[in-house]
């Protein structure tokens, strides 16, 4: 039976803004308080979905998260109505309401983390939703995070949805930005590739200084056990400490892998030759492509500024591979001149795409953050909500959606507009009946 691999991307919500949230993202931090474009963002979103869809590659959409986060509040303490409750909160505490009203949800790669049914013990797909615990405004996200990916995926013939792990550093889960999949092909056994920041019990093992490590080596082993996944086809490896400290918060900022391809920075891991030692001896025979990116041509101050490793890396055809790249990677010249480079070499990699989602990328994203990779069997596939795929209608649709709904800019004093709570509620109501997905938000619960 054939499998695919199904892009799913987040889109961006009606209250998307720049708050500067996420200390040890580099691009986060920059330009933190600046004047926001939802529309503009969202329909750059969806040119990228409608881009994959017409190259022949299976892409759906994941729904925006609702902010400001009114239940949030009210664990918090405030109290009275919603426009009370906003009020009060960003009045009497900016940086809590700040957090609450983050735009990050639409960088699915965080979502959860996806086994297919060929690597898993019970032959169903797994999903668990990731607990974000590092960052508060991002903790917040799973339950919502939960309920989408039920809806979606639903047939409990199919799928399995996990809980997401303890909350707390211990068990920090970053979801699939720190988790690769590697294939001969989509419908044949994988191998599962979890990168972590740290050990958590163990103090004693390198860590970075500077900057969190925000995935744990406890989390991957969890995950990995939760998914029941076969321990000689499961390879663990510690980022480097420096790189995170450089700004790579996430695995998917320094190395994307796609089916039997690996492009990374020569500073991504630790121990870099048992690293591709493990993988190679994981994937048995036949052989991983590893297509290492040395720092004296792209730093990895470069590779963080255009992010060039959070593009996506998606097979075209037998032995046919394309990175989608966003646009910044041809606005740094040492970039540029090695993605020039990269496709005439012996690799499987042979075209380069750009896109233009700078604001995502303004936020702190790439292509990569923007989307979380399923692969589903024929029959899964068809036990999927439909609703979700794109294609013309939907397109289309959504296009209207947004340009009937969000506004063009959002500054920090416009999330504190009650009005605001309610345009984005009646746009996610409209959302929820386009996509089929019923009651999933706490506003419609």
């Amino acid at each position: 039976m054939r499998a695919f691999e199904v892009n799913f991307d987040g889109l961006v919500g009606p209250t998307h803004n720049y708050a500067g949230l996420s200390v040890g993202n580099v691009a986060s931090l920059k330009n933190a308080d600046q004047a926001s474009n939802p529309k503009q963002g969202a329909l750059q979103g969806l040119a990228k979905m409608k881009a994959l869809s017409d190259m022949g590659l299976k892409q759906a959409v994941l729904p925006p998260l609702e902010r400001p986060d009114v239940n949030t509040l009210r664990l918090l303490g405030f109290k009275g109505s919603d426009a009370e409750v906003i009020q009060q909160a960003s009045q009497q505490a900016p940086a809590i309401y700040a957090a609450t009203c983050s735009a990050s949800s639409m960088w699915t790669a965080n979502a959860c983390t996806v086994s297919p049914s060929a690597d898993t013990k019970d032959a169903k797909v797994h999903f668990t939703a990731a607990n974000l615990s590092n960052k508060f405004h991002r903790s917040i996200e799973s339950p919502t995070t939960s309920r989408i990916l039920k809806a979606i995926f639903s047939n409990d013939a199919h799928f399995v949805h996990h809980e997401p792990l303890p909350l707390g550093d211990h068990f920090g889960d970053e979801g699939a930005a720190n988790h690769t999949r590697f294939c001969t092909d989509y419908q044949s056994t994988g191998v599962e590739f979890f990168v972590y920041g740290k050990y958590a019990f163990d103090a004693t093992k390198p860590a970075p200084k500077k900057f969190p490590a925000r995935q744990t080596f406890e989390a991957s082993q969890a995950i990995a056990r939760l998914h029941e996944l076969s321990t000689n086809k499961t390879v663990f490896a510690q980022q480097h400490p420096d790189v995170i400290d450089a700004g790579v918060f996430h695995n998917d900022v320094i190395a994307v892998g796609n089916q039997n391809c690996l492009f990374y920075h020569e500073n991504a891991f630790l121990n870099t030759e048992q690293v591709l030692s493990d993988l190679q001896n994981a994937f048995g025979e036949q052989p991983l492509h590893f297509v290492m990116v040395p720092e004296q041509l792209v730093s990895v101050k470069d590779a963080v500024h255009s992010y060039l490793f959070n593009s996506q890396l998606v097979t075209l055809g037998p032995d046919h591979m394309a990175i989608i790249a966003p646009g910044e990677c041809h606005e740094n010249e040492k970039v540029k001149s090695y993605l020039d480079s990269v496709i005439l070499a012996d690799n499987p990699i042979k075209e380069v795409k750009i896109y233009d989602v700078k604001q995502s990328m303004q936020n702190g994203g790439g292509p990569a953050c923007l989307r979380q990779r399923v692969v589903l069997n024929e029959t899964e596939l068809a036990a999927t909500n439909h609703s979700v795929f794109m294609n013309e209608q939907l397109f289309s649709t959504l296009n209207n959606w947004v340009e009937k709904h969000y506004r063009d800019t959002l500054t920090e004093k416009d999330l504190a507009d009650p009005q605001l709570l309610e345009e984005s509620r009646s746009a996610l109501d409209e959302l929820t009946r386009i996509l089929n997905l019923g009651s999933v938000y706490p506003f419609q619960l």
